[in-house]
């Protein structure tokens, strides 16, 4: 029969939706300028009107088996628009089942996307309190005694719990998950009720999300710690023997090793790394035609500022490795002592030119195309010039960047030019000038990752090929 509704075609429903979508985008607190989107109790209160307007019109829909086919036709609407590569992947289950609930959808999206600062949750919980207290209205006599007897309800339940949760010394402590099914048993389907169970729920990830956070933390001080003192103590019973001179070389050479080791270790652990490449799989999971769009709209290219410009070519980079991030810190924990010299070291990378060392094929080395598209556009921002990828972590160019990519290719003949002390316009460190060998300079640092993540991994995996 296909679309039947008697008082809106499908056509009109579907621009309506389409406003709806541009709605729920703006309740990231962004306009898609990049600037804050302002939200105060009457734009909100609107953003809930909508979301009514869709709950009523396929209430209709689904009450009736005569309008079966109108839903099927909506759906199928529904799929075609979200296969634009346009359409925000946030909102990809969009469907005739969520725009049957969709002021529960608008509230989730409220508090889960939009940063809850102070004039942001008071105009939300002013408009999620009017918004029940208008719909009571056709109910109750007195809408105010209604409203809070709904709210009495709620809070004994609140009141067995919380002793528990605020005699918890962590002030972002995790409530207790029988709480909220408990809450969420309530009767009544009120607005307020399910924003309680949705700040909950922030609550609850925050809480999970601080846990992880310090325990990246007091494991990054314990790595950096507890090397420090194995070494300290190892080279006081070194020093000792007759041939000291030649051990302390030795242990110098350890020293360095195990000092950049840590330290790119610790790039991987911190708070700061672990948001960006969460953001990076957030941003990278949208089709290029998005995500290059977002960073056109930062207007970045080689001549911007120099943390602007750091900043973007970081996110891009985590972006090719954010699918591998736990494997990479695996393989950087396996990583064990060895003693190749940096001029060793210079040699087996640059092999990798010129096709002498042969890389072993697997999921992470083979051409990716998501990979690709974030290089070459890289490419393009830097426009030749390469100085920005020395404000970059050693570790993180030299995982980040494969040998496949022509940008691999200039990375390596800048490091060969510096290594050779030929006229560059950018400098690591001053060892030329010293004559001296490049052996705890930022330079052997560079060449040093290349190698672990190039080379060593190959030896490790295929030690016929060494």
């Amino acid at each position: 029969m296909g679309w039947s509704h008697p008082d809106i075609s499908l056509e009109d429903l579907m621009k309506l939706i389409q406003g709806f979508v541009d709605i729920l985008i703006l309740t990231s607190g962004y306009q898609s300028s990049g600037s804050l989107a302002h939200w105060d109790p009457i734009n909100i209160n609107k953003a809930f009107q909508w979301a009514l307007f869709f709950e009523n019109v396929l209430g209709t829909l689904s009450c009736l088996d005569v309008y079966q086919d109108s839903l099927k036709e909506l759906d199928e609407a529904l799929s075609t628009l979200k296969s634009d590569a346009r359409f925000p992947q946030g909102l990809a289950h969009v469907s005739c089942a969520t725009l049957t609930t969709a002021r529960k959808f608008v509230l989730e999206h409220f508090i889960h996307t939009l940063p809850l600062r102070d004039s942001h949750l008071r105009p939300f919980l002013m408009a999620t309190i009017e918004m029940d207290l208008v719909e009571l209205s056709g109910t109750e006599h007195n809408r105010l005694s209604g409203y809070l007897n709904k709210l009495k309800l709620q809070n004994t339940l609140n009141n067995s719990d919380q002793n528990r949760r605020f005699s918890n010394e962590d002030p972002v402590a995790s409530p207790d998950i029988s709480f909220v099914r408990k809450l969420g048993e309530c009767n009544g389907d009120s607005l307020t009720k399910y924003t309680v169970q949705e700040l909950l729920k922030r609550w609850s990830a925050v809480s999970h999300i601080s846990t992880i956070e310090k325990g990246l933390k007091i494991t990054s001080n314990s790595i950096t710690s507890s090397s420090s003192s194995v070494f300290d103590d190892y080279f006081k019973e070194q020093v000792k023997q007759d041939n000291a001179p030649v051990i302390v070389d030795q242990l110098v050479c350890f020293l360095t090793w195990n000092h950049w080791k840590v330290k790119n270790l610790c790039y991987f652990l911190d708070k700061r790394s672990v948001r960006m490449v969460s953001g990076a799989s957030m941003i990278f999971f949208a089709p290029k035609m998005q995500w290059v769009q977002v960073f056109k709209q930062l207007n970045i290219s080689a001549k911007s500022s120099d943390n602007n410009l750091c900043d973007t070519i970081e996110l891009l980079l985590l972006g090719c490795i954010s699918g591998r991030w736990t494997k990479i810190i695996e393989h950087f924990l396996s990583v064990s002592y060895n003693s190749p010299t940096t001029s060793e070291q210079h040699n087996e990378v640059w092999k990798l030119l010129h096709g002498k060392c042969q890389i072993v094929e697997s999921k992470e080395e083979t051409t990716c195309l998501k990979e690709k598209d974030i290089l070459e556009y890289l490419a393009g921002i830097l426009g030749g010039q390469l100085h920005p990828l020395w404000n970059i972590s050693p570790v993180l160019a030299a995982v980040a960047i494969p040998s496949w990519s022509p940008l691999f290719r200039f990375y390596l003949d800048e490091l060969e030019i510096q290594f050779r002390g030929d006229f560059s316009t950018m400098r690591c460190c001053n060892c030329n000038q010293e004559k001296k060998e490049h052996n705890d300079c930022e330079l052997a640092e560079r060449i040093w990752c290349l190698y672990i993540f190039h080379v060593y991994s190959r030896q490790v995996h295929n030690p016929s090929s060494a």
